[in-house]
């Protein structure tokens, strides 16, 4: 991979990354970048998800039609057939995938409980709960046994792993 910065003929400043190609050395793809903020791994990521796209409609006119499987006028029916057609690239998408890649949804979503570890919804929980204790002590008698009840009968619904995040409620009866 390298990179220059010149100038086009108009005088507009340019990034050019090259790039060679994986299994071919002798192949190279040199991409332009207006942007001279952006560092030479986001040019080529962002190249990468311009490339899906691209080469999604080539699937979606050549493969799948697009264009010449449906001669409609009426705004409805383009939409239709459209959603028609996409619905078949995500369904191919979709077996291609399963046949060929090799991380698992095991792994995608040990990736999500990461990222969820992050938020802290036990505290959120607490501070929800103790929201709802104090509009307790401020409503009237009747509006405060019908919270009481419900906030019980959520509780009693929750896994148990979950209730021992919970504070001791000073509303239960």
């Amino acid at each position: 991979m390298r990179s220059i910065r010149t100038k086009l003929s108009p005088g507009i400043p340019v990034t050019i990354v090259f790039v060679r190609h994986r299994s071919n050395k002798k192949e190279w793809l040199a991409m332009l970048c207006t942007d001279l903020t952006l560092p030479e791994e986001e040019i080529i990521r962002i190249y990468g998800i311009r490339w899906d796209i691209e080469v999604f409609f080539k699937c979606a006119k050549s493969l799948l039609r697009l264009q010449k499987e449906f001669q409609g006028r009426s705004y409805d029916l383009l939409i239709s057939h459209t959603t028609i057609v996409f619905s078949r690239y995500i369904l191919l998408a979709w077996q291609h995938r399963q046949s060929t890649d090799n991380r698992t949804l095991g792994g995608l979503f040990h990736l999500l409980c990461d990222e969820v570890n992050q938020l802290d919804w036990a505290v959120a929980l607490k501070q929800l709960i103790e929201i709802l204790e104090d509009v307790v002590k401020k409503a009237s008698k009747k509006i405060t046994t019908l919270i009481q009840t419900q906030l019980q009968q959520w509780i009693a619904g929750l896994p148990s792993y979950i209730k021992a995040y919970l504070p001791k409620l000073s509303c239960e009866s």
